[in-house]
């Protein structure tokens, strides 16, 4: 079977691991330092504060950003569900605005009418989905005439890029997950960016009980402290995070040209200067095909899974909170009809060909 992700250990992994073991500081410490100034020069931001994994970064971001019990914060319905429990653990309210269908980001226009309608929104956090950049211009002119805090939620786009800037840097605070199967990880683990100086003072305090020197506790704070361990697994991959990259995009590529005749399949979408990372390679097929296709690639040796299956809103724990179904008709619609196929650098060139003739030979 060709796995739908596959993590990369090696060599250089394990050199670091087996030196912060030597050291025997196993937790915070000086890997995590150079992993938090190394990323956060990478996406563009001035300051990294890294945490535990990628919901505590959203978290953090939010809290950063000043939101507080009460206040609306505006996302997609169509992503992993931390994005939306974030915005609860703050004690806010999830406004949900739908997609592009074409993109499955957040839609701008949607979103502007979110705006119109919701008073008082205190933030707007974006989700980069799939490795594909929001249409960032668009956005930041929104964020310009409703004055809203913005939330880049980056946990599936490290590297991305909207007209040659990265994401992670647009914003007024950014998430990124390094969980197992992202384009790279430190097994579990998050970072938050932003380039502002007192939030960064903040942040340091939130991932750590609210500590202001060594005994002295001034804020609300958790323990979301990333390890030196896990730093020392992302400094590994960060080297390699380019190379891993460009290996996605050339699988993707290959898929793009091989499926582009196919009519019972819809590929992905790059819009002009969008550099689309591929944390995965999402495919539209009828929702009465769904089914059998995934059954179909899956007796023939493919992975393939469904993100996300289900809206957020239509959660049973969302229901109870009185959210009802038909608000965002576009992301339902694709959470009916996305496949996801292999896409990750650990593929052989084999593997993309059994996967382009497994998908080719569906209707045969």
């Amino acid at each position: 079977m060709i796995n739908i992700a596959a993590p990369v250990i090696g060599n250089e992994e394990r050199k670091f691991i087996n030196e912060v073991l030597d050291s025997k500081i196993l937790a915070s410490g000086k890997y995590v330092v150079e992993f938090e100034q190394s990323f956060a020069k990478y996406c563009g931001a001035k300051f990294g504060i890294a945490n535990a994994n990628g919901t505590t970064s959203l978290h953090t971001a939010l809290l950063i950003c000043g939101v507080k019990p009460g206040d609306k914060v505006v996302t997609t319905p169509f992503s992993f569900i931390a994005t939306s429990n974030s915005i609860l653990f703050c004690g806010a309210k999830p406004v949900f605005a739908d997609i592009d269908p074409e993109t499955f980001n957040i839609d701008p226009v949607e979103l502007e009418k979110v705006l119109k309608r919701e008073k008082n929104v205190k933030a707007v956090i974006i989700v980069h989905l799939y490795g594909l950049p929001c249409d960032m211009d668009a956005i930041l002119r929104l964020k310009k005439k409703y004055k809203f805090k913005l939330i880049e939620d980056s946990c599936q786009a490290h590297g991305a890029e909207y007209k040659n800037k990265r994401v992670g840097s647009f914003s007024d605070a950014s998430a990124f997950s390094f969980y197992a199967t992202k384009n790279m990880m430190t097994g579990e683990g998050g970072i938050t960016l932003t380039n502002n100086a007192k939030a960064d003072k903040y942040a340091r305090q939130v991932i750590n009980h609210g500590r202001d020197g060594h005994s002295t506790f001034t804020v609300l704070g958790y323990n979301y402290r990333l390890t030196n361990l896990a730093a020392a697994i992302g400094i590994a991959q960060m080297k390699q995070l380019d190379d891993w990259t460009a290996k996605r995009i050339a699988n993707a590529d290959a898929y793009n040209e091989a499926f582009k005749s196919l009519g019972f399949i819809k590929t992905p979408v790059v819009p002009l200067n969008y550099r689309h990372v591929f944390h995965q390679y999402t495919i539209r097929v009828k929702a009465s095909e769904r089914g059998k296709f995934m059954q179909y690639l899956k007796d023939n040796g493919v992975g393939c899974g469904i993100y996300y299956d289900t809206v957020m809103y239509k959660q049973p724990y969302y229901k109870k909170l009185g959210y009802k179904s038909g608000i965002c008709p576009n992301a339902e619609q694709a959470a009916k009809e996305v496949v996801s196929l292999p896409v990750h650098p650990s593929l052989y060139k084999t593997d993309v060909e059994n996967i382009i003739n497994a998908v080719k030979g569906y209707k045969k």
